[in-house]
């Protein structure tokens, strides 16, 4: 076994594997970027040293960098994580090349598999299912569109030598596909140095399942069982389970045959995971080998009872797999969901800043966390937005659902915005929790996953404002204790004011929602009043260890609760709610945007493409420029039809939030 590994990758992954590593007594060298010198990774390995600039080309990516890296500091392997270089076949060439053992399958199986184009005929000539397609190596527009044209509509353009969602895009007719093909292919090369596509028939309303599978040097391959990834957005993968609700007895059987027989057609060895698409009817097809180990391999450790990294590290190490094919066992449900710093709001808009609060459940009870971050750190612009991975384990599926939505109404996130809200509508949702979803599901109703907040049931809101009073009378009743005059009659917290008999108002903001409450009371017990006359009584407030108890009418409440400055946030078990003070009277100031003769930066980012110039007319909507932050294009368009005026920015441009790109000619 080795006894030091270096690991060529950052955040959550880089934990996890330090987690294993440890647990076998290997020591663990870190690499980082100058935006990473303070990142948990860095903190945790035994030895940690820097490689480069914060984007991913200056350092992550530096392949000759981190090799360097690893012959100093007397690792003997490098383990890869998952993006990155984790699948470049010539980076574990010059692994190899260097003396140093490459944690993952040989650089020949990533060749194999490196090219969509080239594993789809590769398997479809080892007798693996696939779906119809074009994987020429002509990649002319000319050629691509007439190909497209005889597939037919819809279909979906890949990036040849892509994963993870990106470089992926739907074309439902002939006219779009120009247009989709070129952002396809500045994706696929900005995230993986290859613009190179294929073309295949959509198949429509699939369901995604994936088989993990793992091989050794001494030629066994086995599957480790499926994992169901059907909830997805974009692509992107957002809610991942073991087993899958869908599949029968027979079908696993024949998909997990399939997976080995996939292995097999390349010599496999390590962890990997073979990607299949199934249609309504039972039929399966190819889509991907991943050489890698994939972001939601954790469900299958949890059905499994097995440490997948561990296994790595020994079959990298030259042992045999630890188990044959008939010794595996399966028990109970597994999901797993991501935390990530984005709006999902404002169409899934990354995020970035500094986690002020960062509260996740304690691991244990069928309940783990992976994440790459703690509170006080920050999410930056450079990377993938990730914060943490929720991963639940319990008896069968109706349990891990419950136990899921328990996890995350333990978790809270202050600083940039986070997707919580729209997993807990998401875990509620009854196209999940009757396992009916497919992988266009949330893309065709998005809006029943996300919008307004749920209109909050008022006993809520009176508890709510209860516990932000009492919580004001602590605060000052601390304050005044702190003060020079203690004893002063001013300093009492007893909501008494001259000329009002005890009453105060108090405001806050729910969403759009402004709630204006009049108060009487102290001490936890308090009479609320609104505008439109409805009363409520709230007796018994109090709040030890992030819980609140209270009655409303009558009616008790055990609540879970964080308060402070900022405003209240509670979760009954069923719905989160959040109040923020706000003033009690509002000053109208001008509408937000100005005038509309600015586009603006929606986040920080880098600007890839300036489509317009000083003079251009442009219509409402037009594309202006597109940007790229955390490993996505976002679109910057036309806040009016109007001539430009100025473009404040080039390609290449790093630029803030808010910033001002493009100017138009004021309107008249």
């Amino acid at each position: 076994m080795f006894d030091t590994i270096l690991i060529a990758n950052r955040g959550e992954i880089a934990c996890r594997i330090i987690r294993s590593a440890r647990s076998l007594g290997i020591r663990t060298v870190a690499v980082y970027s100058e935006a990473d010198a303070d990142a948990q990774h860095v903190r945790q390995a035994d030895e940690a040293h820097p490689i480069g600039g914060p984007r991913p080309q200056d350092s992550y990516l530096r392949g000759d960098a981190i090799i360097e890296v690893a012959l100093r500091s007397g690792a003997r392997a490098i383990h890869p994580g998952y993006g990155f270089l984790s699948e470049n076949a010539e980076f574990a060439d010059a692994v190899e090349a260097a003396g140093l053992v490459f944690i993952g399958p040989s650089s020949a199986s990533m060749r194999k598999m490196g090219s969509k184009a080239g594993a789809k005929q590769l398997m479809d000539a080892a007798g693996v299912p696939v779906v119809p397609g074009y994987t020429g190596e002509d990649q002319s527009p000319e050629v691509l569109q007439r190909e497209a044209d005889r597939i037919g509509y819809p279909l979906m353009i890949k990036a040849a030598h892509g994963g993870g969602g990106k470089g992926m895009r739907i074309v439902h007719a002939s006219a779009d596909f120009a247009a989709h093909l070129q952002s396809c292919q500045r994706e696929a090369a900005s995230a993986f140095g290859r613009d190179r596509v294929l073309l295949e028939r959509y198949v429509a309303s699939p369901r995604h399942i994936e088989i993990q599978v793992f091989g050794d040097s001494q030629g066994n391959i086995i599957h480790l069982g499926e994992r169901e990834c059907s909830a997805q957005r974009r692509y992107q993968k957002v809610l991942e389970e073991a087993p899958s609700p869908f599949l029968t007895p027979g079908l696993r059987e024949a998909m997990g045959a399939a997976a080995v027989q996939a292995a097999r057609a390349i010599d496999y060895t390590n962890a990997g995971t073979v990607e299949f698409i199934v249609d309504g009817e039972g039929r399966f097809y190819f889509m991907e080998i991943n050489t890698r180990l994939q972001v939601e391999h954790p469900v299958t450790e949890m059905v499994t009872g097995l440490d997948l990294v561990q296994w790595q590290l020994r079959v990298a190490a030259g042992q045999p797999l630890p188990l044959a094919q008939e010794q595996l066992r399966h028990a109970g449900h597994a999901i797993e969901v991501r935390l990530y710093a984005e709006d999902p709001d404002a169409g899934f808009l990354p995020g970035s800043g500094v986690l002020h609060t960062l509260q996740l459940p304690p691991p244990g009870d069928g309940i783990r966390v992976d994440a790459g971050v703690v509170q006080g750190d920050a999410v930056t612009i450079f990377y993938d937005p990730m914060i943490a991975k929720l991963i639940v384990h319990a008896a069968d599926r109706p349990a891990a659902l419950a136990r899921m939505r328990e996890a995350l109404a333990q978790s809270r996130i202050r600083g940039p915005k986070s997707n919580i809200a729209f997993l807990e509508r998401l875990v509620r949702h009854p196209v999940v929790v009757e396992g009916r979803i497919d992988t266009g599901y949330l893309d065709r109703h998005l809006d029943e996953f996300i919008g307004a907040p749920l209109q909050p049931e008022p006993a809520l809101v009176a508890a709510a404002a209860g516990i932000w009073l009492l919580h004001q009378e602590q605060r000052a009743r601390q304050q005044a204790a702190d003060s020079t005059e203690p004893g002063s009659p001013w300093a009492i917290p007893d909501g008494w004011r001259l000329g009002h008999a005890g009453q105060r108002s108090v405001a806050f903001q729910h969403g759009e929602q402004r709630i204006l409450l009049h108060a009487r009371g102290i001490h936890g017990n308090y009479a609320f009043e609104a505008d439109d006359g409805t009363q409520w009584q709230v007796d018994g407030v109090r709040l030890a260890d992030g819980m609140a108890s209270v009655r409303v009418d009558g009616v008790g409440l055990r609540l879970r609760v964080d308060v402070d400055g900022n405003g209240v946030l509670l979760h009954d078990g069923r719905q989160r709610l959040q109040l923020a003070p706000v003033d009690l009277y509002r000053h109208e100031g001008r509408e937000v945007g100005g005038s509309g003769d600015r586009a603006l930066a929606p986040m920080p980012g880098r600007v890839v493409v300036v489509k317009v110039a000083a003079g251009d007319t442009v219509e409402e909507g037009q594309q202006l420029l597109v940007m790229e932050a955390m490993k996505m294009e976002l679109a910057v368009n036309a806040p009016r039809t109007g001539r430009i005026a100025e473009v404040r920015a080039e390609e290449g441009d790093f630029v803030e939030a808010d910033a001002v790109l493009v100017m138009l000619e004021a309107a008249t």
